[in-house]
């Protein structure tokens, strides 16, 4: 695949011998391809791990083939809150350990984000390896190593392992509800502004980075723009566009060890606002529809403010900010517009503001002031609050 010789070609660039990436399958009917993996690989004993939607939606179809070929199957269906939505928190994990034999081969991980979060960091403590079946092209973390759990209340991301095989098949991809394909394309448009951070953290902070990493994901990021009309008419080469550039982004976060090109000042709001939900014991909004609203924010908050910090007493990193401003003030006059964003957006029936979201502004204010803290990294948003006057308010 044209994946694999990217990545593989990464894997030179980063100096990493004997890479292993998983199988990939994507196409119509490849769940098909499923069984024939598991009688190659002699897995026995199989987990598959749903919830109530990606057992209808795929789950059931995957264990009635197990099943009838004589494979010793056991079906974990992770109990909702009452929300109806399975949250990656200390009880589901729990959960599944409990309901995991000793003797268990292999699981498979049949849902969206959250399903593959859980069964990752499970599988990951008791050194058992997981197929990746995505049941909607929602999310970038399906080939990636992290995890993102809610533990004690606050968003961590841990890194733990990437499955052995990933079967993304098309028709599945294409039912799923159209809000799920509109957050993955929000996963993906956040690239704009986790691109410009990844520039910043390396200029700024002297954190790690990868011209060739970033410009992998930059391409996934303008293949799904450029058509942004086919993937939101849900058909057979939007999806599979979609799906591709989510995969990739993944399996470059697993070569880099660290989600820095796909996750920046907009992943640090998102997860602000998904705590403050969790504490409020509110419904969970879906990770990429935030991550979208969330985009577009940044995006304004960088073109107003960021400008001007070269002007500003900043200290231990003004030599850093004035030697390097330039080139990353031309990454930033070349991100759309706010407008443009949520132009984007909506054309896949995406929410595209914080009001749809149902979020009220003292929220996103808090959030902008504060998210920030939430990761270790050298961002946009760490700077502008570094040495900001006063607090910022929202709408900005």
């Amino acid at each position: 695949m044209e994946i694999a010789d990217e990545i593989y070609q990464l894997a030179q660039e980063l100096g990493v011998k004997n890479v292993t990436l998983p199988k990939i399958e994507v196409g119509n009917g490849v769940l098909a391809a499923i069984l024939p993996f598991v009688l190659e690989n002699d897995y026995k004993h199989i987990i598959l791990v749903v919830d109530d939607n990606t057992y209808v939606a795929a789950g059931k179809q995957i264990e009635k083939m197990l099943v009838e070929a004589g494979m010793e199957t056991k079906t974990v269906l992770l109990k909702a809150n009452r929300h109806q939505q399975v949250i990656a928190d200390e009880a589901t994990i729990v959960e599944l350990l409990v309901e995991t034999p000793l003797e268990t081969d292999i699981y498979i991980a049949v849902g969206s984000g959250t399903i593959h979060d859980i069964t990752r960091f499970c599988g990951s403590k008791m050194n058992i390896p997981f197929i990746s079946v995505p049941t909607a092209a929602s999310v970038d973390g399906f080939t990636s190593k992290g995890s993102p759990l809610i533990l004690r209340g606050v968003k961590q991301t841990i890194q733990t392992t990437f499955p052995v095989a990933v079967f993304a098949d098309i028709t599945i991809l294409k039912a799923a509800p159209q809000e799920m394909t509109a957050a993955g394309f929000g996963d993906i448009l956040a690239k704009y502004t986790s691109l410009l951070d990844w520039k910043i953290s390396a200029c700024i902070g002297g954190e790690p980075y990868n011209r060739f990493a970033a410009e992998m994901t930059r391409k996934s990021l303008e293949a799904c723009v450029q058509n942004v009309s086919k993937i939101a008419k849900a058909d057979d080469e939007g999806v599979t566009i979609l799906i591709h550039s989510l995969i990739e982004s993944g399996l470059v976060m697993l070569l880099l060890d660290f989600s820095r090109p796909a996750s920046g000042g907009e992943h640090h709001l998102s997860h602000y606002w998904e705590m403050d939900l969790l504490k409020k014991d509110a419904k969970q909004l879906l990770h990429g529809a935030k991550v979208g609203v969330a985009t577009a924010i940044i995006v304004d908050l960088y073109k107003q403010k960021l400008k001007d910090l070269p002007a500003r007493d900043t200290g231990e990193y003004g030599g850093r900010i004035r030697g390097n401003w330039q080139s990353i003030m031309e990454i930033l006059d070349n991100i759309p517009s706010p407008k443009e964003i949520r132009n984007l957006i909506q054309k896949t029936g995406g929410p595209t503001t914080t009001e749809e979201l149902g979020l009220d502004d003292e929220l996103v204010a808090q959030s902008i002031n504060e998210a920030f803290h939430l990761r270790d990294r050298c961002t946009g948003l760490l700077l502008i609050n570094k040495f900001k006057e006063k607090d910022l308010t929202y709408p900005l």
